[in-house]
């Protein structure tokens, strides 16, 4: 079918699974920090906008780390369901890398998480605090972990070879192998950018229908802060990390480029757009501006970009697709500058929250940061193949020993069931987001304490809680008689 064999097939379903799974602990890692930010801020300051707002988050936080969890296990068993032979073959260091996510960022989440959702009024403002923390750092140490083992199959280090096994000999050396750092900290930043975003996004939203009120405002202050000083900071982590891509994966610099071959001593242009032609081996309808990819890959204006046909057709990887989706996260990213910028310029002017055409902006740039990571992970993968464990194993070479119908019948299963399952997740959350913070009607009652006006706890709850309507009831009923 398609021309597509049970391996293709095996590569699809690891795609789409992971496009799903990918979008949660973003969003996870962000919302977390924040979390923790609003909580200090408000043990802080007594504000009650930042009270209001972190339970506001924190269900939405709830639904999305479910969905995140569900996910992640179908990730953990397709390693021994659709790639038993890459298993099998680097399993002795996958295997431990995922085995300390677990031990060390789930068991911490899992312990604080509880005492986060659900402790508001029954714990210690101290301890809550506390856990929100503890629960924030367990996102960052899984974003360790997962980073450790997908950058070792990057730049694999720190081992040898054993009747056709990877055996371990220097763990530090496996974990902090060439590419970990500038992916650890590209992925982190990335993760906080969408974020950011996504809170811009449904304060724009609010304002733009009228609901304009301190937590709203304090929504898209917050993200635009965060956008102006974080989308930069990522573009500068990104050169680095095509620096040290360039060292290490040449071919895939090279397939992101469309770049298929130096003339002479000319130094390498820049193509801004064009459709590499992996047959024709050339970059169709290419638009050039002369030495600005030595300058920018390079830092010189004389050193040259290895071509793609320096390398075997074999050892190619897809230019046609991780040159457009690398151009697609580039491009967000310049987006996601200017909109920072564009929001200081409207903060000196005092129309931050008043610009609608900066607010529609807003609005659409929601999904920008989870459509960059997402194009930014195909560029990743995509860009080392053919190998699954670059140098090491070829992705052929990795797949479990499955039919074509087989493979064909669980991939439809898998998009029938994660579009259900994730959709209403999905659905779910936003409903959340349309509903908007609950403000406290006056600040007579800053600790939230028990019988306070405040909003519920419950993390999986978007509607009114009447619980709390019948307490005030029976409270004012005690007071009368």
């Amino acid at each position: 079918m398609f021309g597509l064999e049970a391996l293709d097939l095996a590569r699809i379903q690891f795609a789409f699974t992971i496009s799903f799974h990918i979008l949660f602990p973003a969003i996870t890692i962000g919302l977390a920090s924040y979390l923790a930010v609003l909580e200090g801020l408000w043990l802080k300051t007594r504000n009650d906008t930042y009270r209001d707002l972190y339970h506001f988050w924190s269900k939405i936080f709830a639904v999305n780390f479910g969905m995140g969890v569900v996910s992640g296990l179908v990730m953990a068993y397709q390693f021994g369901t659709n790639w038993s032979r890459f298993s099998d073959f680097a399993g002795a260091v996958t295997g431990p890398l995922l085995t300390y996510e677990v031990l060390t960022a789930f068991f911490l989440e899992a312990g604080f998480l509880g005492v986060m959702l659900f402790g508001w009024n029954k714990v210690g403002r101290g301890l809550h605090f506390f856990s929100t923390v503890m629960v924030a750092i367990g996102t960052l140490i899984s974003t360790f972990w997962i980073l450790a083992s997908n950058s070792w199959m990057q730049t694999p280090q720190g081992f040898e070879i054993v009747n056709g096994q990877v055996i371990p000999t220097d763990w530090l050396a496996i974990i902090f192998n060439p590419s970990f750092p500038y992916r650890l900290m590209h992925m982190a930043t990335a993760a906080f950018v969408a974020t950011a975003f996504f809170v811009g996004s449904s304060a724009a939203w609010h304002l733009l229908r009228g609901r304009d009120n301190p937590a709203i405002r304090t929504m898209l202050s917050m993200a635009m802060w965060m956008a102006l000083i974080v989308a930069p900071i990522q573009a500068v982590i990104g050169d680095f990390h095509g620096l040290n891509t360039l060292k290490h994966q040449p071919a895939k610099i090279a397939a992101i480029e469309g770049h298929w071959e130096n003339h002479g001593d000319e130094a390498t242009p820049l193509i801004l757009f064009g459709w590499p032609d992996m047959k024709e081996e050339r970059t169709k309808f290419a638009v050039e501006i002369p030495y600005l990819g030595s300058m920018i890959l390079t830092h010189s204006l004389d050193k040259q970009v290895p071509a793609l046909k320096e390398f075997p057709p074999e050892d190619r990887p897809n230019s046609t697709i991780v040159f457009w989706s690398f151009r697609i996260m580039v491009g967000l990213g310049f987006l996601m500058i200017f909109t920072g910028l564009w929001s200081l310029w409207l903060r000196k002017r005092d129309s931050l929250y008043t610009s609608r055409p900066f607010l529609h902006l807003a609005l659409w740039m929601g999904p920008s940061g989870l459509i960059a990571i997402l194009a930014g992970w195909f560029t990743t993968e995509i860009g080392r193949q053919p190998w699954v464990v670059y140098g090491l194993m070829r992705t052929a070479d990795a797949s479990s020993n499955h039919s074509f119908m087989q493979m064909s019948i669980t991939l439809i299963m898998f998009v029938v069931v994660y579009f259900a399952l994730f959709g209403a997740g999905l659905g779910y959350m936003m409903r959340l987001v349309r509903k908007g913070p609950k403000i406290s009607e006056g600040s007579e009652t800053p600790d939230g304490g028990p019988g306070k006006k405040r909003t519920p706890a419950r993390p999986l709850s978007a509607a009114d809680d009447p619980a709390e309507g019948e307490h005030e009831d029976n409270t004012r009923l005690t007071k009368e008689i």
